[in-house]
């Protein structure tokens, strides 16, 4: 980003295994070679894996194959931000950040968050293992008691400050939490897990503009874990359909609901447990790009006066098959959602250059349709930064003079 230059960010990167590593990259690089941002923000969520201790080695070696590989030989600087230490469960939350600083793009400047000033961008340079000690970012773990059900949760956030051609914004990395039970989620609208989720995300946006620091334009991406209405997803896919409730012999407790065609043979159409969502015809969340669903895609609705979003146009990013042939295809645990998304401020919004005729400049999409990456489908946004965007903005255009 910058002025007249383009910029890129990424999310959902998750580097699981060292084939769907590769495969990653290749994609990745092939978004870059497509649109050449000048500076480009990549966020990953879950880096090494649920099996993270047996996963980090997989993690260094894409680390190393993103610095050095060729199709990054422009940028000449970067900073990469990875919180492997996984023996910490008060700090953990297994969330990288890396920013690429193409070789044409001048006085790049990053925010010191303990010094309260802007630092040259020079070099390129890794922190990892813990950040508490890194006060180039600020990075916060939830509360265990957000989400008790899960007895050691990762999520949290990254934050960053930039500053570039005296347009100053925050970039924010975050993972929100999970659907615990495809059961319990059904059982409200809208579910018990979207409310942990608004207050996770509240307590961010709260965070990032507080008192302490200068109020700047900011973007959040990740994994956010937002998940359709699962109670008004299933009454609409079921609507002609009869429910059979099965139940635990021994506690009485719902373990399954069988949905069936009311004629027709009465066809199986929807088999929901804790973590099963098996609907009999996968096309409804791929056909157009999976939009009629969008209905039921409400979370953001409760942050819209905070938070802005570009029209979504790509399938849901969750939860494809790790089947390394099975690029395309949905996994029957959850049903199909947009958790993957680039979100920004109002005020961020205004930054991003918009065309004087009918070029694309501004694209939101996903990366690598086809490609097998893990059971989510990173997302991208390109866009241009117009020339002084972010003078209207009090101040910023201080950190132009700092050393």
């Amino acid at each position: 980003m910058g002025s007249g230059s383009g910029g890129a960010g990424c999310s959902h990167l998750s580097v699981r295994a060292a084939c769907s590593a590769l495969s990653l990259l290749f994609s990745l690089f092939q978004v870059v070679h497509a649109h050449k941002p000048h500076f480009m923000a990549l966020h990953c969520q879950e880096f090494g894996g649920k099996n993270y201790e047996a996963s980090m080695s997989h993690v260094d070696k894409f680390v190393k194959e993103l610095l050095s590989s060729d199709a990054m030989k422009d940028y000449n600087r970067a900073r990469v931000y990875l919180d492997e230490n996984y023996k910490s469960q008060e700090h953990f939350t297994a969330l990288g950040s890396f920013y690429f600083l193409h070789e044409s793009l001048k006085n790049i400047y990053q925010f010191d968050f303990k010094a309260k000033k802007y630092k040259k961008v020079t070099g390129k340079e890794i922190y990892s293992d813990t950040l508490e000690s890194t006060p180039m970012l600020e990075k916060e773990k939830f509360p265990q008691d957000y989400f008790p059900e899960c007895k050691w949760s990762r999520k949290g956030f990254i934050r960053t400050r930039w500053c570039i051609t005296d347009c100053a914004f925050d970039l924010v990395n975050i993972h929100l939490f999970h659907d615990a039970s495809n059961l319990i989620a059904w059982e409200t609208s809208p579910s018990v897990y979207s409310g942990i989720r608004h207050k996770a995300l509240g307590y961010v946006l709260d965070r990032i503009i507080d008192q302490r620091f200068e109020k700047v334009s900011y973007f959040v991406f990740g994994d956010f874990n937002f998940r359709l209405d699962a109670k008004a997803v299933v009454e609409t896919l079921c609507a002609k359909a009869t429910m059979q409730t099965i139940r635990a012999a021994d506690t009485n407790e719902v373990v399954k609901l069988i949905f069936r065609e009311s004629d027709n043979d009465r066809k199986v159409m929807l088999q929901l447990e804790k973590k099963l969502f098996d609907y009999f015809n996968q096309d409804v969340f791929r056909d157009n790009n999976g939009t009629a669903l969008l209905e039921f895609d409400r979370e953001l609705s409760v942050f819209k006066d905070r938070l802005y979003e570009l029209d979504i146009s790509f399938p849901p990013s969750y939860p494809y098959s790790e089947d390394s042939s099975q690029g395309r295809q949905y996994m029957n645990t959850r049903c199909p959602a947009w958790c993957d998304r680039i979100l920004m401020s109002h005020s961020a919004k205004e930054l991003i250059l918009k065309s004087e005729n009918d070029e694309k400049i501004v694209i939101y999409d996903h990366i690598g349709p086809n490609v097998c990456m893990g059971d989510h489908k990173p997302v991208f946004l390109s866009f241009r930064i117009a020339a002084g965007a972010g003078k209207p903005i009090a101040n910023v255009h201080k950190c132009c003079v700092v050393q």
